[in-house]
C-alpha cells in the first residue's frame, strides 16, 4: 500500500507542478517524501519532474525518474496514440511498489481528473489503482467555483478521497469560502504568482502559507 498525495489540477498549466515542489519542502524535514511523475507528455519542452527537483532542491533519491515519457504535448492518449506506445496503468503501478515501503509519495498527475490515457482509461483509473488521498490545485480567478467543484464530485463519484484545495494566484476570499462551503473541503493554501520562482522563494511561501493546520500530516504518515 502506498503513503502519500496525489496532486492533480482543475486544467493544464494551473500550476501542480509548483504546488508539488511546495509539498516537499513543506513536508520533508519530518516524513521521507518522494517526488513521481508517472506520465509526461511533452518532453521535449516541459520535464516537471527538473522542474520540481530544481524548485524543491531535491537529491537525487527524492525523485522516481521511471514512467512513460510522451514527446508530444497533447493528452497523453494522444501521445500515446501518435508514438505508437499505449500507457499501461498496471505496468505503471507496478513500477512504484517496488520502491521502498518507507517512502511516502508526492505523485503528480497529467493534466486533470478525467484526461484519458487510454482507450479505456483516464487519470482517474491511475488515482483509484494508486489509492492515494488527492489534492486539487485550482486557480483564484472567476470561473474556479465551477472548475473546482466538478474535479472534487467526480473524485468523489469514484471513492476518491479529496485532501484538499490548493489555490492559485491572486487571493480570493469570496471563492475560498465557496470552495470551501459548497465543496465540504478544506483550502490548504493560496499560493500567489511568486516573483522570481526559485526554491528559497518557494520554501518560504510553503513553510509559512501551505497547510499551516498540519492536516495533511495524518494522510502523508
Amino acid at each position: 500500500m502506498l503513503r502519500g498525495l496525489f496532486v492533480t489540477g482543475t486544467d493544464t498549466g494551473v500550476g501542480k507542478t509548483v504546488a508539488a515542489a511546495a509539498l516537499l519542502h513543506r513536508y520533508r524535514s519530518r516524513l521521507p517524501l518522494r517526488y513521481w511523475k508517472p506520465i509526461q507528455t511533452g518532453i521535449e519542452q516541459d520535464d516537471d519532474t527538473a522542474t520540481v527537483a530544481r524548485l524543491a532542491a531535491c537529491d537525487p533519491h527524492e525523485l522516481l525518474t521511471a514512467g512513460v515519457r510522451l514527446e508530444r504535448p497533447v493528452s497523453p492518449h494522444l501521445a500515446a496514440r501518435l508514438s505508437g506506445r499505449p500507457i499501461d496503468i498496471e505496468a505503471l503501478v507496478a513500477r512504484v511498489l517496488i520502491e521502498p515501503a518507507s517512502s511516502r509519495w508526492i505523485v503528480e498527475g497529467a493534466g486533470g481528473v478525467l484526461v484519458p490515457v487510454s482507450e479505456s482509461a483516464n487519470m482517474a483509473d491511475l488515482m483509484s489503482r494508486l489509492g492515494l488521498p488527492v489534492v486539487v490545485v485550482a486557480r483564484t480567478a472567476l470561473g474556479t467555483i465551477n472548475h473546482t467543484l466538478l474535479t472534487i464530485e467526480a473524485l468523489r463519484r469514484r471513492s476518491i478521497q479529496t485532501a484538499g484545495v490548493i489555490m492559485v494566484g491572486v487571493p480570493n476570499a469570496d471563492n475560498r469560502e465557496a470552495i470551501e462551503r459548497y465543496g465540504h473541503v478544506h483550502v490548504l493554501g493560496e499560493m500567489p504568482r511568486i516573483e522570481p520562482l526559485t526554491s528559497g522563494s518557494l520554501l518560504g511561501w510553503a513553510a509559512s502559507g501551505l497547510d499551516r493546520a498540519g492536516r495533511l500530516m495524518e494522510l502523508l504518515q
